[in-house]
């Protein structure tokens, strides 16, 4: 919720009191989900470039060339909160969003990877019943979509008894043109895939909050469709090999909101320096319930939905394409000179306010030492085979190492009969207990067993992306933990050259006072030398 000081600040910017809809829209995107204004500081620091970054952090995905015209992008997020109250949609989608990362940019996904935190479920039934729901909901949206899970990994604690970690990583390949998130003028708005519910609203708030026994979350967790999925992939990647795209973005958090103000933010920003605005009408979005207020429109996190900014000239050949695969494909609006953010619905203006009014200014949050803890235990209990028979690793036929390997290896077709395929190694992993003791020690190592995982292989180390996840960040022992653990990468992935790329920050894991371990997670990708 918006504290009263942003409330004043948001009046100062609109030289007037927002309506509901317009609070609605600051609501959600000045959430530490949305905004990143915890960790902006922090996260310039890192290191994020070198021969082989092809597109670094700031896009839906980082990219990386692999040789020739051969690019592979990949990036991991978290799905935490939502996988604790619906365990089986909170993980499923957690696998679709990361997925709509990968193709929004042009990329067919190729393989996938988790990192799982729970509780002990040997002792608990509420444990069991989080990862019971969330191994059945990543296997059924990966297996359905149809895109391999490579790699799995499970670690178990007491402090994750009510706020579990989903953290799923997507990798994708291309040999086209990448399609970017930043709007141009003039550009026209395009909503494709599935209609939009009332399902998952205020679901990027309720990521940005601490948990609270008893308070029922359930209507902020979205509900996916893996096989609509699929039919969307194939219809996007269908319409990035024309020449019609400016830009692109999935209607994740926040949706359609988070969606169009982005593109435009970006757009003018790198572009046309704050003139680059958007335009929606909400009559014409298409809905599955009656009755939606704008508000609930704008914010709804129905999965399997995407926004296109086209040429003029592209249009008919894009709604042709949809139509073929039975999506709908519907022009709700088009960018403007006037910078800024306009929304109508029944004819009437809801919202109408300048795109820079929604950029938050960056936080300082205080931080604290930690001198001394306690070592924090790491417990098994089930066999990893019982999990890993779950997961088809071999669909689409490129996985040479897969789910019971140590790293994965997946194929990349060579383009003809010439030459030799090309093999991507896959490897994540997390040192938990290590970073609850020291944070900094604790992320160093964990990037270096990686990258050293990559080489005992036989594979280059190429770049990185991560997850982070930490307790509430208004507590400055846990603003330590994050800020040792940025000190670390930014250090060590200079010096072994190992590039971010992407990656993703999760504050508020806490539940009722209790913070999890600090969870920094990594994933890597290296290329299989000859």
């Amino acid at each position: 919720m918006l504290t009263k000081d942003e409330l004043i600040e948001i009046e100062k910017r609109l030289n007037r009191k927002p309506n509901h809809t317009e609070e609605s829209v600051f609501d959600a995107m000045w959430s530490e989900h949305c905004s990143y204004k915890t960790s902006k500081p922090h996260l310039r620091r890192l290191y994020t470039d070198n021969k082989y970054v092809f597109s670094s952090p700031g896009e839906n995905a980082g990219v990386i060339s692999i040789g020739g015209t051969d690019k592979v992008a990949f990036k991991m997020e978290s799905h935490n909160h939502p996988s604790y109250i619906e365990p089986f949609q909170g993980a499923a989608t957690g696998v679709g969003g990361i997925l709509r990362d990968i193709f929004t940019m042009g990329f067919r996904p190729i393989a996938l990877t988790n990192n799982l935190f729970f509780g002990d479920p040997a002792f608990s039934d509420d444990s069991k019943r989080v990862m019971d729901g969330v191994i059945a909901g990543l296997t059924h949206y990966g297996n359905c979509v149809g895109v391999p899970t490579v790699s799995s990994k499970i670690k178990f604690n007491e402090r994750y008894e009510k706020n579990p970690l989903v953290n799923a990583m997507a990798i994708g390949h291309t040999r086209e043109r990448i399609i970017k998130s930043v709007a141009k003028n003039p550009g026209r708005l395009l909503y494709v895939g599935a209609k939009t519910g009332r399902d998952g609203i205020g679901g990027a708030v309720m990521a940005s909050d601490s948990f609270i026994d008893g308070v029922d979350l359930r209507p902020t967790v979205q509900v996916g469709d893996p096989y609509l999925e699929k039919l969307l992939i194939e219809a996007c990647l269908e319409l990035a090999k024309t020449e019609h795209v400016i830009a692109a973005q999935d209607m994740g958090a926040a949706g359609l909101t988070s969606s169009s103000t982005e593109i435009g933010i970006k757009g003018g920003s790198a572009l046309f320096k704050g003139t680059c605005g958007i335009e929606l009408n909400l009559d014409k979005v298409p809905l599955r319930e009656t009755g939606m207020e704008a508000w609930e429109i704008l914010l709804s996190e129905s999965q399997e939905r995407m926004l296109f900014v086209l040429h003029d000239r592209g249009i008919e050949e894009a709604k042709a394409i949809f139509d073929k695969w039975d999506l709908d494909c519907v022009e709700i609006g088009h960018t403007t000179e006037d910078g800024n953010f306009t929304v109508y619905k029944d004819g009437n203006v809801c919202c109408n306010f300048p795109l820079s009014a929604l950029e938050y200014p960056e936080m300082e949050r205080p931080w604290k030492p930690i001198f001394e803890r306690e070592e924090a235990q790491e417990n098994y209990f089930y066999s990893s085979e019982l999990i890993h028979s779950q997961y088809d690793s071999e669909v689409q036929g490129n996985t040479i190492k897969g789910i019971r390997d140590d790293v994965a290896i997946v194929r990349i077709p060579r383009k003809d009969a010439r030459g030799k395929d090309k093999q991507i190694a896959i490897y994540t992993d997390s040192f938990p207990y290590q970073s609850y003791i020291n944070p900094d020690q604790g992320a160093e190592n964990c990037i270096v067993s990686v990258y050293d995982k990559l080489v005992s292989i036989g594979a280059k180390p190429i770049a990185l992306t991560n997850c982070l996840n930490f307790g509430n960040p208004e507590n400055p022992e846990i603003m330590f933990e994050f800020k040792e653990t940025i000190d670390a990468m930014a250090r060590i992935c200079e010096k072994l050259d190992f590039p971010v790329v992407s990656g993703n920050v999760s504050f508020y894991n806490e539940t009722s006072g209790q913070n999890i371990l600090p969870t920094p997670v990594f994933g890597a990708i290296g290329l299989m030398e000859d």
